[in-house]
């Protein structure tokens, strides 16, 4: 079962994004997350407090828009992978997104951290299906599904259809 974030104050990552860098393909500042709060089998909470920074890797034309927060999400799928197979971790392709609700136009102007959520909703050999949601004090922003095909190349490109 999910253990919830501390009642007072920001609660205590688990793991840090040195432990997060370590395990995604994303370098630098496109590594979105900063810890994971908490995490099972089926799912896991992560924390991030960086978007306000005017040099986001993701902003454009002074703003970083809602849609931005899938690849936060993206992020915390691909961490929860690596929790569940350390050392074994497949590489994989968000695929898909679908049913996104976006509740607010803009992340940068968001003052609090970010906590990102998902949940593993189905699960096959190669797909995976992931429920996810973005929240700030308890503000729901953003939420939606994706999919993930695990298996493919990092640097391999979705095929082309007509």
């Amino acid at each position: 079962m999910l253990r919830p974030p501390a009642p007072c104050g920001a609660p205590a990552a688990l793991f840090d994004r040195a432990w997060i860098a370590a395990r995604l393909p994303h370098a630098g500042a496109m590594c979105l997350l900063e810890g994971v709060l908490a995490w099972d089998d089926s799912q896991v909470l992560c924390s991030a407090d960086n978007q306000r920074r005017p040099d986001h890797p993701l902003r454009q034309f002074g703003r970083l828009g809602a849609a931005c927060g899938i690849e936060y999400a993206a992020q915390a799928m691909a961490v929860h992978g690596a929790l569940l197979a350390p050392g074994g971790v497949r590489a994989g392709m968000l695929v898909s997104a679908r049913r996104v609700e976006l509740h607010v136009q803009r992340l940068d102007d968001i003052e609090a951290p970010l906590e990102v959520r998902a949940e593993r909703l189905q699960a096959g050999e190669d797909l995976i299906l992931y429920g996810f949601s973005l929240r700030a004090a308890g503000r729901l922003l953003l939420q939606g599904r994706a999919s993930v095909l695990l298996g493919a190349a990092p640097d391999s490109q979705p095929p082309n259809f007509p």
